[in-house]
């Protein structure tokens, strides 16, 4: 039996631009409590994010900023080597633009989310993660951070924690995990496979771990079940992750800020 009660289910949206659409954003906001918008480096556009936190408003769906690597033609999966300085002024710069936007709705930023390549560029260099640490400390003091699970051991989690952050474990279902229970980026996200993911949600909710890409079981603490908008099955997958979670008794719902 799960001790889980409630869990919150995110998607990353927002990430067309121009004429040029990604995602199904419309039937992806019923299935989710928690959007992540794209801040117009890695994807989305200035019109983009304001059509997108107006239809989370809609929704009454909480919204967090996904900043990532200034790299349209990339999705923001390649790595980019950037001093401490410039790491803070990417952060600051994407999340200053979506909190204008957010401000005009009189709505909150519930969380920032670091994209892609980005996330694993904070977690491995140790003068990049604690400037970014510090940037999104600065400029929102007091909100929550989603960080894949196990969001612990980094320098920009850590430091966050003791600036009095939240840090959210993401779980991500139709991903993989190596064997130290870390998430394995890929440049290219290919077909997911539904049954591996929904048996990954089965099994977190119920034992707390998630299955290793050699077969070994990890444990996994997560407040979060991330669901990704751009796949070929994504709307079906995501409905029938909260499915799945609504069917082993929990509630689906955003984290409190």
């Amino acid at each position: 039996m799960t001790t889980i009660s409630a869990i919150d289910i995110n998607c990353d949206m927002g990430e067309s631009f121009g004429n040029w659409v990604m995602g199904r954003d419309d039937e992806m906001f019923p299935l989710i409590t928690t959007a992540n918008i794209a801040c117009g480096f890695h994807a989305g556009d200035p019109t983009v994010m304001r059509r997108t936190v107006r239809a989370a408003k809609e929704h009454g769906i909480a919204v967090g900023a996904h900043p990532g690597y200034h790299d349209l033609e990339g999705f923001g999966r390649r790595r980019i080597l950037l001093s401490p300085d410039e790491v803070a002024a990417l952060l600051t710069y994407q999340i200053g633009a979506l909190r204008a936007f957010l401000d005009t709705e009189d709505m909150p930023m519930h969380h920032v989310k670091p994209h892609g390549a980005l996330y694993s560029y904070l977690r491995d260099d140790e003068a990049a993660g604690l400037a970014g640490a510090r940037a999104v400390h600065a400029l929102m003091p007091d909100t929550l951070v989603y960080w894949p699970a196990p969001a612990f051991g980094t320098v920009f989690c850590d430091e966050l924690q003791q600036l009095g952050h939240t840090v959210v474990g993401d779980l991500y279902p139709d991903l993989s995990y190596d064997g130290n229970g870390t998430l394995v980026i890929k440049r290219k996200i290919t077909g997911t496979d539904m049954d591996f993911a929904l048996g990954q949600v089965k099994q977190f909710l119920k034992t707390g771990q998630v299955q290793t890409e050699d077969g070994t079981l990890v444990d996994m603490t997560a407040g979060s079940i991330c669901v990704h908008g751009d796949g070929d099955h994504a709307v079906e997958l995501a409905a029938a992750v909260r499915q799945t979670v609504l069917d082993s008794g929990v509630t689906v719902e955003a984290v409190a800020a």
